[in-house]
């Protein structure tokens, strides 16, 4: 029963009547147990020699996570993965407020009606390592607990806020009340460098991203202060959504930092 119980988990039904997601891969697994504990409910783990498995017993030890042996087939019905990699835990999941997670911010990032799992999680790893200090799901974005967003992360999403917003303009209206300068990417706004130029983006910010297809309306746009624009240099027509996002970051951590 534990097993389908776990293996439910790819759903988001599931996630939301259990109120508990799947954490797979040593690496998200690690950073669970060494930053949020709390959250770990159960680890499933292979009786292999792999080199992660003494530090993984560790840490689930030392928190008093309970860890249970199992077998590969075993594992790999619970897995959302085809070929899981050894260990995966069940963790509860968490309501973060938006007020919350803004509190005393300088760099956030939104993600407003983004879809594709890989680059909700790329955003969120790049935000995690240039120091930002929250990420917002907003709209109908996908869920931030999808087993392939949770991996993508590699483990950041348990080092930052991350909460979920109804619509962008509540993520908005929070980060504007929360001193945020509300920037919106967007290939219709103005040049990046002139705007870093004018220290646009060297007080506290809150950028805005759009869906990987249709990007940013002009409502959309409307509800943020200014929408800005990365150059393109070469015949690229534009850029992926991570890729820009992840840059548009590290640039505002750059002047932010001085």
């Amino acid at each position: 029963m534990r097993v389908k119980r776990a293996a439910a988990l790819a759903k988001k039904k599931e996630r939301t009547a259990q109120g508990r997601f799947l954490v797979e891969g040593p690496q998200a697994v690690r950073e669970l147990l060494a930053h949020r504990a709390e959250l770990a409910e159960v680890v499933f783990a292979t009786m292999g020699t792999e080199p992660w498995q003494h530090e993984l017993d560790r840490l689930a030890s030392d928190a008093g996570v309970l860890l249970e042996r199992v077998t590969e087939p075993v594992l790999a019905a619970m897995a959302e993965t085809i070929t899981p990699q050894g260990v995966i835990a069940v963790a509860r999941t968490w309501d973060t407020a938006l007020e919350e997670a803004l509190a005393d911010a300088r760099l956030v990032a939104i993600l407003h009606e983004v879809r594709d799992p890989g680059n909700a999680g790329a955003v969120l790893r790049a935000a995690d390592a240039a120091g930002a200090d929250a990420v917002i799901f907003a709209g109908e974005s996908i869920d931030p607990f999808h087993p392939k967003v949770v991996r993508s992360t590699t483990g950041s999403l348990f080092h930052l806020p991350v909460a979920v917003a109804p619509d962008l303009a509540a993520a908005v209206d929070a980060a504007r009340a929360a001193g945020l300068t509300t920037l919106a990417a967007d290939v219709r706004g103005s040049d990046l460098l002139a705007a870093r130029a004018e220290g646009a983006i060297a007080g506290p910010v809150a950028w805005v991203f759009g869906n990987e297809a249709r990007g940013l309306s002009e409502d959309e746009r409307a509800l943020t202060d200014r929408s800005l624009k990365l150059p393109i240099y070469g015949a690229a027509e534009s850029l992926n959504l991570a890729t820009a996002a992840s840059v548009l970051i590290y640039e505002t951590a750059f002047a932010q930092r001085g």
